[in-house]
């Protein structure tokens, strides 16, 4: 029961580390910085600071009020470990709707799961089929705070049920709750020598809350709480043509494993003294915890840029890079992506090539996003 326990927490976390890795953090429930649309898989998985679109409740919930329609929805479906195994994958779904030009409010579920698996206590017993699964279902509410500049507050329930019932104690999922801080900045448009222009800035704290807990008196697993910020810029040709540019960093406001008592080596001692920081504490401390200094620090901090071509709002085409340190994840990665609307529907497509010696689990895989609006238009100026 226990090696199968940890196969299934390795077969959510595995993906993320690699053999170069001298330092790597990890945390529990690691499907929550998944990107969970096409369209920002698409430009190498961002979104905090990109245009609205109804998947912004993962990315800047903030967005929202900058919506064009009073309402939407937005499914996704995200294949996992393709090449491997055939039932993994993570699904997403939005609601959105403005309650006025200035405020919005919206809703999220996020399910990942793990497949079909077979319990056996000994090789000749009968197997017991189980579905070890996780979620999160998330609201946020945001408002215009002037005609440029939003801020919003999100809520998340998450559950873990990665344990099951092996007959001599009971099991049952690990659950959170965590909270979203995030802020989103969009300029007027902007008229420049040859084309009009806007900026775009965003923030998004994510995932701040305590811990989780997978077995009574065991270890305590960080929330994958995170810091996104980025920035961008519409190239606006004409009204048929407008050429997006995006950035965006993150950084996983997560303590750093250390040697606690300098004897050179990561024991069990500091494992439990690790187990100790308070995920409050663990914020500030991730700003500063990396034993080799700055330079740790800066190697914790992922990097994306990504660009986005809209011909009559009607097609897009996608590009992107996601960057992670080598001894941090050493996730490396290019993206394309394409978008296709009519009228209040809309469909996106993402396809992810690795450049890392470390294999991506979504490598090679092809993910759709299908959103609808409805309603009345707001005017966003």
């Amino acid at each position: 029961m226990k090696k199968l326990l940890v196969l299934v927490v390795l077969l959510t976390v595995a993906p993320w580390m690699s053999a170069q890795q001298e330092r790597a953090i990890t945390t529990a429930v690691p499907f929550l910085t998944i990107a969970a649309d096409a369209r920002a898989s698409g430009m190498g998985d961002m979104g905090v600071a990109t245009s609205f679109d109804a998947y912004s409740q993962q990315w800047n919930p903030a967005k929202y009020a900058f919506a064009d329609q009073k309402s939407g929805v937005g499914v996704s479906y995200t294949p996992y470990l393709e090449t491997i195994v055939n039932d993994v994958s993570l699904l997403n779904a939005n609601y959105y709707n403005k309650l006025n030009d200035r405020s919005a409010f919206a809703f999220g579920l996020r399910y990942f799961g793990l497949g079909e698996i077979e319990l056996r206590q000994t090789i000749d017993q009968d197997a017991t089929l189980v579905k070890p699964n996780e979620f999160a279902l998330d609201g946020s509410y945001s408002l215009k705070l002037s005609q440029s500049f939003s801020m919003a507050v999100g809520g998340r329930f998450i559950s873990s049920n990665l344990r099951f019932q092996d007959g001599t104690q009971d099991s049952q999922a690990a659950n959170a709750f965590a909270v979203d801080i995030a802020g989103f900045f969009r300029s007027r448009e902007i008229a420049y020598s040859n084309y009009d222009g806007r900026w775009r800035f965003g923030f998004n704290i994510s995932n701040i809350g305590g811990s989780l807990q997978y077995d009574e008196g065991g270890q305590e697993n960080f929330l994958p709480t995170n810091l996104k910020f980025g920035g961008g810029f519409d190239f606006i040709f004409d009204q048929d043509n407008v050429l997006a540019i995006n950035t965006e960093f993150n950084k996983l406001l997560v303590p750093t494993p250390r040697d606690f008592n300098g004897d050179g080596d990561i024991t069990v001692e500091d494992n439990d003294e690790y187990q100790n920081i308070s995920f409050f504490n663990g914020i500030f401390e991730s700003f500063g915890d990396a034993p080799d200094g700055f330079g740790e620090e800066l190697k914790e901090v992922t990097w994306a840029l990504g660009a986005e071509y809209r011909f009559r709002e009607a097609f897009m085409l996608r590009s992107g890079y996601f960057n992670e340190s080598e001894e941090k994840g050493s996730r490396k990665f290019f993206t394309l992506g394409a978008g296709f609307k009519f009228k209040s529907a809309q469909i996106d497509l993402s396809y992810l090539f690795s450049t890392s010696q470390v294999r991506n689990p979504l490598e090679n895989t092809l993910r759709f996003s299908l959103s609808f609006d409805f309603g009345e238009e707001f005017y966003n100026d």
